[in-house]
């Protein structure tokens, strides 16, 4: 409370922070928080690598597709309205989530939970915006708005290790739905409505031609990595998705209330904060997903084990993100997202250098430590400089564009990563199965096993019959596929280390202090 006290002088206003950061935390932490429930998942749902990473996408992709014209409304008819109603939405699906029976219902809850996030968190910047006209107490407050998040994501992990480890996968769902609850009756208490109603008729063509291109795009990527990017379908999808784009960038361009200022672009700082957004969220995830998934499923980590590896990451995250403010006073934007994108991206590679051989527990805490701290100081300023970027009047619409860089790079990340480590385990595994000697019928049944979390039929007899006949190569065999998980994961934490160190050659070039005075209002 020593810290919201000291962004809001008055009793009310620490009451309106404190929920609108508990709102924040929540939607947030489910991006998150499933990573550590990967192997329970497999273990009572059989679900498979493809829909372990739709539990993911399903929320973080509604959670971005939907987050700009959802922001916009709120400008239009009350920041107030929006988060209730999303509030509302997010609990039910929680519910939902909870008593889910299966995969494809458990999938579905996660993404009403993601269209209820959506609706909900642009509200928790743009009020902020609104209730800070002065330059230095806005950058407090919205310092003390990125460290939540940073935090947020970092306690994931954490929090849903505990959780799963309690209660299974459910207790994620149950704790969210009481979660839900306690912030849904907050924000009706405390949070002030507040709205600025744009002259003209609702932009009706871009709030359906908004999410439709990017939910189309994106989902196309994701079912790409199953079907190939060549498939009939697939290539359908994304014609959908770039037809809709130019339709949405011709009318926004052309409507006198849009839901989003296509001129903004124009704007480097601007520009360049989403870009930086994306990207290290984009990379960051590699390891909340694809380092879980090694731990959980290759080396056998329980949920408290992999949870534990985790707290020096969120310790990094809250200090950095703390420290990274009064940086930001004092020096301005550009030198603490350059360098904090340079050892975040340092701390993802070095986590893949970690992974290698024999894991012991320093060296990886140490790297996602890195990743952490490098994170929590790149996050802060680039929501400070997207939302002073723009009119005050428009703060909807730029927190709702950040925060849908942000879970664009995220499923993006979970996506495009996947893909990358999905091909290079069926074709690193059949490689090494082959040198082994493996006959290409228990081949079959082995990469069947590793890649759907499934006991395919025959299973059971390839044991025994190998384990008679082959003797020391089962246990070849065992360690091939091992292998093919490592180079999966090994490969891509490297692309995900250069993403990140690319972004913050991104943030030196559009963050100097001359285009910062010129495009600040």
């Amino acid at each position: 409370m020593s810290v919201i006290a000291s962004v809001f002088p008055k009793v009310g206003s620490r009451r309106v922070l404190l929920t609108l950061t508990a709102i924040l935390f929540l939607t947030f932490l489910d991006t998150t928080i499933m990573s550590v429930a990967l192997e329970d998942l497999q273990a009572t749902l059989h679900t498979s690598i493809s829909q372990l990473q739709w539990i993911v996408n399903a929320y973080a992709l509604l959670f971005a597709s939907l987050m700009i014209p959802f922001g916009t409304l709120g400008d239009r008819i009350g920041r107030k309205k929006m988060m209730l109603a999303g509030a509302a939405v997010f609990i039910a699906g929680s519910l939902f989530g909870a008593l889910a029976p299966n995969t494809p219902s458990l999938i579905a809850a996660r993404g009403v939970m993601g269209v209820g996030a959506a609706a909900c968190e642009p509200g928790t910047l743009s009020i902020i915006r609104q209730l800070y006209p002065d330059k230095g107490d806005r950058a407090r407050a919205l310092g003390l708005w990125a460290a939540v998040a940073g935090l947020a994501l970092a306690m994931g992990p954490v929090i849903g290790g505990i959780l799963v480890g309690l209660g299974g996968w459910p207790a994620i769902f149950w704790f969210n739905l009481a979660a839900g609850i306690l912030v849904f009756w907050a924000a009706l208490s405390v949070v002030p409505e507040s709205s600025d109603p744009e002259r003209g008729k609702p932009d009706i063509l871009g709030y359906i031609l908004g999410p439709i291109a990017l939910g189309t795009i994106v989902f196309a990527i994701i079912v790409g990595e199953t079907a190939g990017y060549t498939a009939p379908h697939v290539l359908t999808l994304f014609a959908i998705g770039v037809a809709a784009g130019a339709l949405f960038a011709f009318f926004e361009t052309r409507s006198m209330a849009p839901i989003l200022e296509i001129g903004y672009f124009r704007r480097m700082p601007f520009s360049g904060s989403l870009f930086v957004a994306f990207a290290t969220y984009f990379g960051v995830f590699s390891i909340f997903f694809l380092t879980a998934l090694y731990l959980q499923i290759v080396l056998g980590y329980s949920a408290f084990r992999t949870a534990a590896l985790f707290v020096p990451m969120a310790v990094g995250m809250i200090v950095a993100s703390s420290f990274a403010g009064r940086w930001v006073a004092l020096r301005g934007p550009r030198a603490p997202v350059g360098l904090g994108c340079l050892a975040a991206g340092a701390g993802v590679i070095l986590t893949d250098v970690a992974l290698l051989g024999d894991v012991t527990y320093v060296p990886l805490m140490l790297s996602m430590a890195l990743a952490g701290i490098g994170f929590g100081v790149a996050v802060v300023p680039i929501t400070s400089v997207a939302l002073s970027s723009l009119p005050a009047r428009h703060s909807g619409m730029a927190a709702s564009a950040t925060i849908t860089a942000r879970e664009v790079g995220t499923v993006l990340g979970v996506a495009a990563l996947g893909s990358l480590f999905s091909t290079q385990l069926a074709t690193y595994l059949a490689e090494k199965l082959t040198e082994q000697g493996v006959p290409e019928v228990f081949q079959d049944l082995i990469s069947t096993f590793i890649l759907t979390g499934t006991v395919p039929e025959g299973m059971e007899v390839f044991i025994e019959s190998a384990t008679m006949e082959y003797g020391p190569q089962v246990e070849a065999a065992r360690q091939a596929a091992f292998d093919a998980v490592h180079h999966g994961v090994s490969i891509s934490l490297l692309v995900a280390g250069c993403v990140i160190l690319f972004s913050g050659i991104v943030a030196w070039a559009t963050f100097s202090p001359k285009k910062m005075a010129a495009e600040e209002e």
